[in-house]
């Protein structure tokens, strides 16, 4: 098993004022996210899966925690009683080249969460290569759609469906404790 590479532990302050604190996601996380995912509101589940979940299965929940975090790497937010309240994710579709995937629980949406824990990737991503994220999303996500027009995704959208590229590139001057509310890009437009 590939152990979770380091530098990645980290406590966050979002804009409310709460706090999270950020780790690699671990096969140890799989019952809670199994529950996550069997509990899940309907809309959060749409909105992840562009339409209801997979079923909840110990090859599922194997296939989302064992994790090489170079070609297939994810996080966990947890708050400070300790459940999970975000995963956020990316695979790798092509060489340089990876799907991104985040979902926040709806008391922690719209405080900077989502867009801290894509900076996080991006820099991961970064570390390891790759230069492009991709995402798939219902086109009526809206959170999803704000978070990619931050990030300066272009997007596709057609039959309901929207497709985003972002461009992932080495900011300068990049911390390497990315916070909440960031004044900088790690991301820019596709040509």
């Amino acid at each position: 098993m590939t152990l979770p590479p380091p530098g990645f532990d980290r406590t966050l302050l979002l804009r409310d004022g709460r706090r999270v604190w950020v780790r690699p996601l671990t096969p140890r996380d799989a019952p809670e996210l199994g529950e996550a995912i069997r509990t899940a509101d309907p809309e959060t589940l749409r909105r992840r899966f562009c339409g209801s979940a997979p079923p909840v299965t110990p090859r599922l929940l194997e296939h989302l925690t064992v994790l090489d975090y170079e070609r297939r790497f994810a996080l966990v937010a947890r708050c400070a009683e300790g459940p999970g309240v975000a995963i956020a994710r990316y695979e790798a579709t092509g060489r340089r080249t990876a799907e991104v995937a985040i979902v926040v629980a709806p008391a922690w949406r719209q405080v900077g969460l989502a867009s801290a824990l894509l900076h996080m990737l991006g820099l991961a991503a970064l570390e390891r290569g790759f230069d492009r994220f991709t995402a798939v999303y219902s086109a009526d996500n809206r959170p999803v759609a704000e978070l990619l027009d931050y990030a300066r995704g272009r997007k596709v959208i057609a039959e309901g469906v929207a497709e985003a590229e972002i461009r992932i590139r080495d900011h300068p001057q990049a911390p390497r404790v990315p916070v909440a509310r960031a004044s900088f890009s790690f991301f820019q437009r596709s040509p």
